[in-house]
């Protein structure tokens, strides 16, 4: 038997193992997964949504045994960064780890002077989110400046920006789209666009959210590389409709992030991605960053793609030294492996049907548990001002918001009849994941609390973050990821609106 047979045989018993093995893992509606039994089953907050076509792509890249990030992460970069609109995307070996080159890419010295981020720099960011976002601002050296979050839609409060800005100091903003949530882009965008600001978005609870806003002001602010885009006419996700552009999160700023971890949009297992959104050069200095610091732009298995190997002089090495061996920065080793990104590949694959599944799961819990406005205040997209079984009413500022939900946000009022513990705990007892809305207030987590001990001009917070404090004491979200199936989410309506009645 040839090799090229043996590999077919292998791989079509591997996609028989998987629909024997993992049918559980299968999307909520195929009619393949098991039933759910409710009391007895676990319904996921989040989890892998695969088949046989993830379980093959990683067995046929592991046959091919490159292992190291090679065609397969070339061909996911590029099909990610053509469904992003982005110049370029560089997979990563985390979400967290994406945010940390995110951050170092604006420290190095090839950029200008001006718009250099160095020690004691100041970074916006807000105070209520996951730890990531935050830390890389501080591995560099720079000041994370904390503003408040709107408890309603997670994200930060875009009217504290002017009173967080401190001339000559801040560099940069760096907000993540909260739970699916785009951030205030409009608003945003025109801070960073008046102050010459750095813009990093955080998209990595985000990949298939969309935000619009009015054509002339997307001019105004320099979002010429979508609205081209647009006019083309060909692009799943951005387009110009009645005067008005429609772009993914994650291509509006300067660099944006991934996470490929399990409960996220897509997953690799571990991984991530960095989003060069519309400066090349920036490209050059992340993957720099990524791989160990060097110089060189060769990818692994490849010599002299500039032609001139053996013919640079930099720092104060000799002429003519390897420009393999060449340090530029003083970088990482962050890569992903290449069967990951196999399996990424197939994933992206299956993201239009996983976010329309994220949309319709959310829109289904809001539904069922209309009515327990007495018990909990509910998350609302961005913009939008309220919500009612036709739809949501919008703000006049001529933005709109489309959700790709990484979860179902409520918020336990305080004259409610049971306090937020008292519910999470019934949740674990009827087997509905639940989680926090990640740190809550970052300001107030151990880590934060000692480093103003010993450092406290490491940070500064502006006011007094009644909003985040909102989010740490009465938030909590439960599933809406592509596994949950119908009688998942009937279960969850009915024992949550059980628990509200007792």
């Amino acid at each position: 038997m040839s090799p090229e047979a043996l590999k077919a045989q292998i791989l079509e018993l591997t996609r028989e193992y998987s629909r024997l093995t993992h049918a559980a893992q299968r999307p909520g509606a195929d009619a393949a997964r098991p039933a759910f039994r409710p009391g007895q089953d676990v319904v996921p907050y989040a989890g892998r949504v695969f088949n046989e076509d993830e379980v093959e792509a990683a067995v046929s890249s592991t046959l091919d045994f490159w292992l190291t990030l090679g065609n397969e992460g070339h061909a996911m970069q590029e099909e990610l960064a053509e469904l992003l609109g982005v110049k370029k995307t560089l997979l990563v070996n985390s979400g967290s780890s994406a945010n940390l080159i995110a951050v170092s890419t604006l420290t190095t010295h090839k950029l200008p002077a001006e718009k250099r981020l160095l020690p004691g720099d100041e970074v916006i960011t807000c105070a209520a989110g996951f730890p990531t976002t935050v830390a890389p601002i501080l591995q560099n050296g720079a000041v994370p400046v904390f503003i408040d979050n709107d408890p309603v839609t997670g994200n930060a409060c875009a009217d504290q920006l002017e009173g967080a800005y401190n001339p000559g100091k801040t560099k940069a903003v760096m907000f993540a789209h909260t739970l699916g949530n785009p951030f205030e882009l409009r608003t945003v965008l025109a801070f960073c666009h008046k102050h010459g600001l750095w813009l990093i978005e955080d998209n990595c609870d985000a990949l298939g959210c969309t935000y619009s806003l009015p054509l002339e002001e997307a001019r105004e602010l320099g979002l010429t590389h979508l609205i081209k885009i647009a006019e083309k006419g060909d692009h799943p996700w951005i387009r110009i409709e009645d005067g008005v552009l429609t772009a993914p999160t994650g291509s509006f700023g300067d660099i944006s992030t991934q996470s490929f971890y399990p409960p996220h949009h897509l997953t690799m297992g571990e991984g991530g991605a960095v989003n060069i959104i519309r400066r090349p050069p920036l490209g050059t200095y992340a993957e720099s960053f990524r791989d160990w610091g060097r110089d060189c732009w060769c990818p692994s298995g490849k010599d002299n793609t500039c032609n001139k190997r053996f013919g640079w002089q930099l720092g104060e090495l000799p002429e003519g030294y390897d420009h393999k061996y060449i340090y530029s920065h003083l970088g990482y080793n962050l890569k992903p492996l290449d069967p990951q990104a196999a399996i990424g590949r197939m994933q992206i694959r299956k993201l239009p049907d996983f976010v329309e599944a994220r949309k319709r799961n959310w829109n289904v819990l809001r539904a069922g548990l209309a009515g327990l406005e007495n018990c909990f205040e509910f998350a609302l997209p961005t913009h939008a001002t309220g919500w009612s079984a036709d739809g949501f009413t919008w703000d006049d500022s001529g933005c709109r918001t489309d959700c790709s939900w990484f979860g179902f946000m409520l918020l336990v009022k305080p004259d409610a009849p049971f306090a937020k513990a008292d519910f999470a705990r019934y949740l674990d007892e009827k087997k509905i994941g639940n989680r926090m809305l990640f740190g809550g207030n970052l300001a107030r987590q151990p880590a934060f609390v000692q480093l103003r001990k010993e450092r406290p001009e490491a940070l500064r917070i502006v006011g007094d973050l009644p909003g985040a404090d909102r989010i740490m004491n009465e938030a909590i979200f439960i599933g809406t990821y592509p596994g949950l199936s119908d009688a998942q989410l009937d279960y969850m309506i009915e024992s949550i609106q059980a628990f509200c009645a007792r």
